[in-house]
């Protein structure tokens, strides 16, 4: 049998856990330890301070998350709870629960589409590992909560609310954009939970109407849709962090990938499947990419290739084939071996102590909106623990 680089690679992360031994690899260290060692730090700020990180500031200091509303809140303690998995150590448990914690009021948020991300990467890792009653009703309520949103004449689950911010000045009455998809897979858990089918039908109703008007001929994703909520009709069809409203915003591709291979999970739905493959082979097949499989913020970015990376994407993009290559016929291993060997590199990952002890360096936030350019970010290495944890599971 063939060994490839990614079998190394998991057989490296799998030196971490395995009865409890922090072995060394032929570079010292797996990246998995690296990733606990550098927020194991980045625990001792967040403690000190007591807020959750976000990214970094203009001037190279952490940034924290907004108290009263951020929809990155539950990416930290999320990267606590898959830290615990693959160790077992309490610490990572504790940090979990008590950082959570900060917004559990959140669940009643009425006014946001983000609950999906905020409480099933947070409360819904920590239900999978602790089956805490608690956890799971603070889901429901979670999902509750999301369901408001929802409007069965456009068959989506509205994203922004359009009364104030710079969402106003755009004209939308009902935007939706394909980072919702993200938001589904809270709705299919509390369905199981609940035996209550509203949530499942929802989820999927969503992402039947993303399939049909958020997808161009190439499988290329538009950002935002703007529905008519009377009537369901589109009225435009537009970006708010890519380049242009043709373009390719490299997260958005992300997270279409992602939602849609979560969707096919619950639903063993094959247009599900065969969608996650169509996204993931433009991806793949892009010819701009670089060779490291770590995009540029937005594929048709103006400058290329003098345009910042977008590490973010990259994990989100590499977590998602790894669960694709579970159900599907076709062989991502390659592009997830080149992903994540270029993830673990020191282009990409932080020496210990420094990048304010966040583990990935260069992704990007919103460069229309002129924040968070060439940062670390959380829910980079949220979904960089994520796929580690996945590798570790392809034993």
């Amino acid at each position: 049998m063939k060994i490839t680089n990614a079998l190394l690679f998991c057989l490296a992360i799998l030196c971490f856990s395995c009865k409890g031994e922090k072995k060394a690899t032929q570079n010292n260290e797996t990246p998995l330890l690296k990733a606990e060692k550098q927020l194991a730090l980045l625990l001792q700020d967040a403690e000190k301070a007591n807020r959750i990180p976000r990214t970094l500031d203009e001037e190279g200091n952490i940034h924290w998350t907004n108290p009263k509303f951020d929809w990155t809140e539950g990416f930290f303690p999320g990267s606590c709870w898959y830290l615990y998995e693959a160790t077992q150590d309490d610490q990572w448990k504790l940090a979990a629960e008590k950082f959570q914690a900060f917004y559990e009021a959140h669940k009643y948020k009425t006014s946001n589409h983000d609950l999906g991300f905020i409480f099933n990467c947070s409360y819904g890792n920590g239900y999978r590992l602790t089956k805490n009653e608690a956890f799971k009703d603070i889901m429901t309520t979670a999902a509750d909560s999301l369901l408001t949103r929802f409007n069965p004449n456009v068959g989506c689950i509205k994203s922004w609310d359009v009364d104030s911010g710079w969402q106003a000045e755009r004209g939308w009455k009902f935007p939706v954009i394909v980072d919702n998809m993200m938001n589904l897979e809270l709705l299919f858990k509390v369905s199981e939970f609940t035996s209550d089918p509203k949530y499942k039908e929802a989820a999927i109703t969503h992402a039947n109407t993303t399939i049909k008007n958020h997808f161009r001929d190439d499988n290329s994703s538009v950002h935002v849709v703007d529905y008519d909520p009377d009537t369901g009709a589109v009225r435009g069809k537009y970006t708010a962090q890519g380049y242009a409203n043709e373009s390719s915003w490299a997260r958005g591709q992300a997270w279409g990938l992602y939602g849609f291979t979560v969707c096919y999970r619950f639903t063993k739905d094959k247009t599900y499947l065969e969608q996650a493959e169509k996204i993931a082979a433009y991806i793949l097949n892009f010819e701009g990419t670089p060779k490291d499989g770590i995009p540029y913020w937005d594929y048709h970015a103006p400058n290329i290739p003098n345009e910042p990376r977008d590490v973010s994407a990259a994990t989100i993009t590499v977590s998602a084939l790894l669960e694709l290559n579970t159900y599907s016929d076709r062989d991502y291993m390659p592009a997830i071996d080149n992903i994540m060997t270029s993830l673990a590199s020191d282009d990409y990952t932080a020496k210990i102590g420094e990048n304010k002890h966040f583990v990935l360096k260069h992704s990007v936030g919103s460069i229309p909106h002129g924040n968070e350019i060439d940062v670390p970010l959380n829910y980079a290495d949220y979904y960089y623990l994520e796929a580690l944890n996945r590798y570790k599971n392809l034993k």
